[in-house]
């Protein structure tokens, strides 16, 4: 269903369809070519946008839009594009104005109420966005992809209950939805016989599609998990991520080469000529590491002390570091780089960060958690713009925290996620670029150990916040009673005490763990020579 005003001319209906259709580079060659002969067709400028979006080019699709308004403050089908691309860039606080234009004039369309749900999560605004879904849900209650995402927003805000009886609300109505099956998995809602043989009965059907079998192979691997139907466990998440793989090009020498980039960018003399440099304020604390390594708890730790607020994963510092990468001349032999700014503008690029993170921050605390997992790559970054920001990264045992990604259903976008050769290398390449901060930047970065962090709590976080130089509270210990909400895989495991069932649990997975072992090479290595936790 798509917010288009009705396509006159042939080729453009062509070039829809195959949007329709999920073939966004040949909608794009169609539009190519009509645009050559109608250079000023808004419609056709209103599709490229469209594709631009499907591709991936957030940018791209803001900047053909923004200028159509001016000719056409009517074109409201634009005007939803130019939300959606807005929304892609973290540009919320913007979307949300574009939406409250357009739900003005149609306030009961359904999509751009929809889109409204999402903008209002992305802004943390949890309690209007349920409300939201709460009244389409009512307004729509044949539609099982929005009972699913109202089930997401009860989550979201710890309504657990009844984001579970929403996701069986599906199931009972919509039984080919293999998402609400995923979504009470992740829940650990321990599955009835009956409903296991639904789930495998749903994988022999031939019409089921693709991206339903994902959830359901994701929902089986684990219910098999929690029967210790091990090898059967382990068949549902290959099969999973083999799916998941098709279509996604990936290269892991690309991790690599940006490991090896920035030992050659960010040199001790590029740090020393720049000293001083940066914005000096101390508010910001980056949570950094691989995915699944346990960032989320320490960010639910550090939002439970008086002075610290959780903000979540901003994408704030890596379009910086893309814009950076954009300028840049590639280099032989390291593929991009960054156009490294002249000294005087790195306090300017801090009070950038600062001021476009503060709409995030709503309870006035002296700090707050970045905790974007993958900031590791752009350590050198947030050190000359911010060099009194601290940076915790978080570690866990490499095959745990490989496995981990492995056995979750993350989003798109992360092609090393699907194969376990792909995700030793990976988490290899990010040991290997911390590293390097830890000789440049000696005493900058602060280690948590998840496993030390279960073992023993009130010590490492003592650690933790010495660090960060913050007076100890007892109330990080009672970090699960804190309510905030925040969406994440891991939002149910912070919200119980700390347990020590999951950090050894991919042993149960070691005979088909080979692999990931021989790629993950000295990182396992070095890990076993250290650190050593049994349980």
């Amino acid at each position: 269903m798509r917010s288009v005003r009705p396509l006159r001319h042939p080729r453009l209906k062509e070039a829809a369809a195959a949007l329709a259709d999920n073939r966004p580079h040949s909608a794009e060659q169609l539009l190519s070519k009509f645009l050559a002969k109608h250079p000023g067709d808004l419609d056709a400028i209103c599709l490229v946008a469209e594709t631009a979006l499907r591709l991936g080019r957030f940018e791209d699709a803001a900047a053909l839009l923004a200028p159509c308004f001016e000719r056409s403050p009517d074109f409201h089908a634009a005007r939803f594009v130019y939300a959606k691309a807005l929304h892609q860039q973290n540009e919320s606080r913007a979307a949300a104005a574009q939406l409250d234009v357009l739900l003005q004039r149609d306030p009961q369309n359904i999509l751009y109420r929809d889109l409204q749900s999402v903008v209002l999560t992305a802004t943390g605004r949890h309690a209007e966005a349920l409300t939201c879904y709460r009244r389409l849900v009512e307004d729509y209650p044949e539609s099982g992809e929005l009972r699913v995402r109202f089930g997401h927003a009860l989550r979201t805000v710890g309504l657990r209950e009844e984001s579970i009886a929403a996701y069986r609300s599906v199931i009972a109505t919509s039984p080919a939805r293999g998402d609400a099956y995923w979504s009470l998995a992740s829940l650990r809602v321990c599955f009835a016989g009956a409903e296991l043989d639904a789930m495998q009965s749903l994988l022999a059907r031939s019409d089921l599609s693709s991206d339903n079998r994902v959830y359901l192979h994701f929902a089986l691997g684990m219910a098999f998990g929690d029967l210790a139907l091990w090898e059967k466990s382990f068949e549902h998440y290959a099969k999973a991520n083999a799916i998941r793989r098709i279509g996604v090009v990936y290269d892991p020498d690309g991790a690599t080469s940006r490991a090896s980039a920035i030992r050659t960018l960010f040199t001790p003399s590029v740090f020393r000529e720049r000293n001083g440099s940066g914005c000096n304020s101390p508010e910001p604390i980056f949570v950094v590491g691989m995915q699944r390594s346990g960032s989320t708890l320490v960010e639910q730790i550090l939002a439970s002390h008086s002075a610290v607020e959780g903000a979540g994963e901003l994408s704030d510092v890596p379009r910086l570091a893309q814009h950076l990468e954009n300028r840049a001349t590639p280099q032989s032999g390291n593929g991009e780089t960054y156009d490294m700014p002249r000294a005087e503008k790195w306090r300017s690029l801090g009070e950038h960060y600062l001021d476009s993170t503060r709409w995030r921050r709503s309870r006035g605390r002296p700090f707050f958690v970045d905790k974007q997992p993958f900031n590791f790559w752009h350590v050198g970054l947030i050190h000359l713009m911010l060099p009194k920001a601290r940076i915790v990264d978080v570690r866990r045992h490499p095959v745990a925290c490989c496995f981990s990604n492995f056995t979750t259903l993350l989003g798109h976008g992360q092609g090393f996620n699907y194969r376990l050769s792909d995700l030793g290398r990976y988490y290899r390449d990010y040991v290997d670029a911390m590293e390097h901060f830890d000789r440049v930047l000696p005493g900058k970065i602060h280690r948590v150990y998840y496993e030390r962090v279960i073992a023993e709590p009130e010590t490492e976080i003592r650690r933790l916040l010495e660090y960060l130089e913050l007076p100890f509270e007892e109330g990080c210990l009672r970090f699960h009673d804190n309510n905030r909400a925040f969406d994440s895989a891991s939002n149910e495991q912070v919200r119980t005490p700390i347990f020590t069932d999951s950090v050894g649990r991919w042993r149960n997975y070691e005979p088909w763990l080979g692999q990931l072992k021989e790629a993950l090479g000295p990182a396992l290595e070095s890990w076993n020579d250290a650190l050593s936790f049994e349980f």
